[in-house]
């Protein structure tokens, strides 16, 4: 089986607290990196779930939202019946 090198840039704080890491179970980095690659290939999909956390949930918006709710419920502004478009 012919080797190929995997070339990554990371912090180097991170480079040494991996380093530690995988040095205290035992193992190189590399090792470590190449058990990643085969369970990422194996299985075809990443270890751990990635995901974007939908923006309408966001602590600014939420703010945003609750404070329209409080200025309705105080009788500022007016509610507006939902309007659908045809298209």
């Amino acid at each position: 089986m012919a080797l190929a090198t995997l070339t990554s840039r990371v912090d180097a704080s991170d480079k040494a607290a991996f380093d530690d890491f995988c040095s205290s179970v035992g193992l190189t980095s590399s090792a470590a990196i190449n058990m990643y690659v085969k369970v990422v290939v194996r299985d075809r999909k990443l270890p751990f779930e990635v995901k974007q956390v939908d923006p309408f949930y966001s602590a600014v918006n939420q703010a945003h939202l609750q404070k329209a709710i409080r200025q309705l419920s105080e009788g500022k502004g007016t509610a507006h019946e939902l309007i659908e478009d045809d298209e």
